[in-house]
């Protein structure tokens, strides 16, 4: 029932403050429809919005190439490939580099590179030698504090002070001394300050930057790893506002080190960034400065973005902060989940910290009388003289106009105020941002910024004008042409005032690709099976389905609604007797266009004997109600059924298995139901609650000894 749940939330549910629990995760909680990783500079990919981690994580590695494999690529004359590099650098064993200086190499990629490639490159080689014997040794000594609670540091883990330090220092200076190459001697610089760093010689590291990398005048990937040591010593001298500094200029020019040295910078006070936007120079250094506060602070970034605007309109990093903007939107216009408020019948969330006494009178007041025109009167005088009753709100709801449905407050996508407690402050800033964007892609040369405006205003649910600058946007990127045709098909979906079987047919004709479930792809042998605890992430296909079921829902076909993301199964859960009924009709329904047939009715899952099931569910409400003898009218239409077939996870075959213990899961829900309904809405006295409990007894046990 859950998904039914969804499609009648804007209507029904009623709103109680709820906190995050443990096992829910936010980024689960709403459509992403707009590809935050659409940036053009991945190397911001971790600063993404997310509430679930720290850091955005949903991107691969190898979207963010490190700035040391790329020098080093380039060092050898780009006769190795990034993964070969990397597999250089990083991965070969110390012994294979020194086979191949002694002109005997084993390892294949170095066979194939050639015998002449040591005596051309015999200085790197020599230098990456040493930096792999060096690099097991290479971290901080763990020294336990006062304050140190539960962790002990790792007992058996090598750290630089494992080596002796004179003779590393003494080795490393002659090394530097004896290098010819200019990116080469750096390297040794950086190896010097790293090990002042990380055997705590503080002051030695920040003398060690001085004499061996500054005087080398490179700004390369050296430079910015001896840097970042730097400001680590500089941490642990005390002089916070250098190390600072030197961090932000590390995440400045730094792809990978990005995420750690955001993380060093320690800007815990507003003091903190007005330093660095202090010492900022250039505009660059501004911007980045004014992206550090907006991504501490996001409530309203609006007046952050103004600020990145005047310094350069075509920043990268102002995208980065437009599409978090964007995402943070999303969460409170594009919930799996509405929650319904009553003051005011919309979807917002009521305050959580109103009176509960103040919100029941409020509720308590009656409703004000309708005010009917002239006109209207004179209709109901000739109706009530003709004996034309009113419509039922089925029938008023199926004859709905355009206009009134396309005017339905609960028409979503709309605002609501998400039900976690980092969505306190959250504003509806979605007016500001428009203007903001509207006005960027005048100044701006990337069609990001049309991209941005248009998603806005299908926000704001101006279909068409959203769907013109779509129209009007040329370009070659193909994560903006992806975005930009699924903009399209959200258009023409979300602004169809009524789905009817001629729009049926379009959807299966033009967009079945979002409704037609896809066989799942075969896995590589090395990607990771465990289990997803969450599942996948609410996709667009899972959006349009839920907008489908909204849609039918306001236009009384509850039935399709339901069916939309339930199973006919579902309906076994206390069900409403009108929607049984609405499915019901549905499935008795002949003709079904291909729509409903391949995408809707496929949710009609094995129950048994389907008639025998719905005299089922008609008999078992009888029975919540006491009234044995219609009760025994539906089951005696219901002998073949033969019970709904279980099923549960199998986590050892990575499937659904069907569930043992069939038989008593149905009689035991079969019990829990009648004694739930008579808790809660005390429907039967004492006396009659012991019949009714031993007439569904017997009922069920007849049914399922059938099997």
């Amino acid at each position: 029932m859950k998904k039914y749940i969804l499609s009648l939330a804007v209507l029904s549910l009623l709103y109680t403050k709820t906190e995050a629990c443990a096992w829910s995760d936010p980024d689960y909680e709403y459509f992403n429809l707009f590809t935050q990783s659409i940036i053009k500079d991945k190397s911001y990919l971790p600063f993404l919005h997310s509430y679930s981690t720290r850091f955005y994580t949903d991107f691969k590695a190898s979207q963010i190439p490190d700035e040391n494999i790329d020098a080093w690529k380039k060092f050898f004359n780009n006769q190795l490939n990034y993964a070969e590099t990397d597999y250089l650098v990083n991965k070969m064993n110390i012994n294979d580099l020194n086979a191949l200086k002694k002109g005997t190499p084993t390892n294949q990629l170095l066979i194939k590179l050639g015998a002449g490639f040591y005596q051309k490159y015999s200085e790197a080689i020599d230098y990456l030698i040493e930096a792999k014997y060096l690099e097991p040794y290479m971290r901080i000594n763990y020294v336990e504090s006062p304050d140190s609670f539960y962790y002990g540091g790792p007992q058996n883990a090598k750290n630089a002070t494992q080596l002796d330090y004179s003779k590393t220092i003494a080795a490393l200076t002659s090394l530097y001394n004896a290098a010819k190459n200019p990116e080469i001697k750096q390297r040794y610089g950086y190896q010097l300050v790293r090990f002042n760093h990380y055997t705590r010689n503080y002051d030695a590291a920040a003398q060690a930057f001085k004499t061996y990398v500054e005087p080398i005048r490179l700004k390369g990937a050296p430079y910015i790893m001896a840097l970042d040591q730097l400001a680590g010593a500089q941490r642990g001298l005390g002089m916070n506002s250098d190390a600072n500094w030197n961090f932000f200029q590390v995440f400045k020019d730094s792809r990978s080190r990005k995420e750690s040295a955001f993380v060093s910078m320690k800007l815990s006070d507003t003091a903190s960034f007005n330093n660095i936007l202090k010492r900022a120079g250039t505009n660059e250094e501004k911007n980045m400065a004014y992206f550090l506060l907006g991504y501490e602070d996001f409530n309203n970034p609006i007046p952050i973005m103004e600020k990145m605007f005047d310094i350069n309109p075509d920043s990268e990093i102002l995208k980065l902060m437009a599409v978090r903007s964007i995402n943070e939107l999303e969460r409170s216009y594009l919930p799996i989940y509405y929650y319904n408020n009553n003051d005011n019948n919309s979807a917002v969330q009521t305050n959580s910290n109103k009176n509960s006494d103040q919100s029941k009178a409020e509720t308590a007041e009656e409703p004000k009388k309708e005010e009917l025109s002239f006109w209207q009167k004179i209709v109901r005088f000739f109706k009530r003289l003709f004996g034309i009753k009113d419509k039922t709100p089925e029938e008023a709801k199926a004859d709905q106009s355009d206009a009134e449905l396309l005017d339905n407050p609960d028409r979503i996508p709309v605002f609501t105020k998400n039900n976690y407690w980092y969505d306190e402050k959250t504003k509806d800033f979605l007016d500001d941002l428009e203007k903001f964007t509207n006005k960027t892609k005048e100044k701006s040369k990337d069609e990001y910024w049309q991209i941005a405006d248009a998603y806005l205003k299908f926000l704001k649910k101006e279909y068409k004008e959203s769907t013109e600058i779509l129209n009007d946007i040329q370009t070659s990127n193909p994560e903006y042409q992806e975005q930009i045709k699924r903009m399209k098909v959200l258009n023409d979906i979300v602004s169809q005032p009524k789905i009817d079987a001629e729009y049926e047919d379009h959807l299966m004709k033009d967009y079945a690709e979002y409704f037609v479930d896809k066989p799942e792809p075969k896995k590589d042998s090395t990607e990771n099976n465990n289990y997803d605890y969450y599942g996948a992430v609410p996709s667009t296909k899972d959006f349009l389905k839920d907008v489908l079921a909204n849609r039918y829902f306001l236009q009384g076909e509850d039935g399709k609604s339901f069916l939309m993301n339930n199973t006919l199964s579902d309906l076994q859960y206390n069900p409403n007797s009108n929607l049984v009924k609405s499915v019901e009709e549905f499935y008795r329904k002949p003709n079904k266009t291909q729509f409903e047939e391949q995408i809707i009715a496929k949710n009609i899952n094995s129950v048994g004997n389907i008639d025998a099931f719905f005299a089922v569910i008609y008999g078992d409400r009888a029975m919540r109600q006491a009234d044995f003898e219609k009760a025994k009218s539906y089951y005696a239409k219901a002998q073949s059924f033969t019970g709904i077939p279980r099923s549960e996870w199998n986590y050892d075959a990575n499937k659904q298995t069907p569930l043992n213990m069939l038989l008593m899961f149905i009689m035991v829900s079969a019990i829990f139901r009648i004694w739930f309904s008579d808790i809660m809405f005390g429907r039967v006295t004492k006396v009659l609650r012991m019949k009714v409990w031993k007439q569904m007894i017997i009922h069920h046990s007849l049914l399922l000894n059938r099997r």
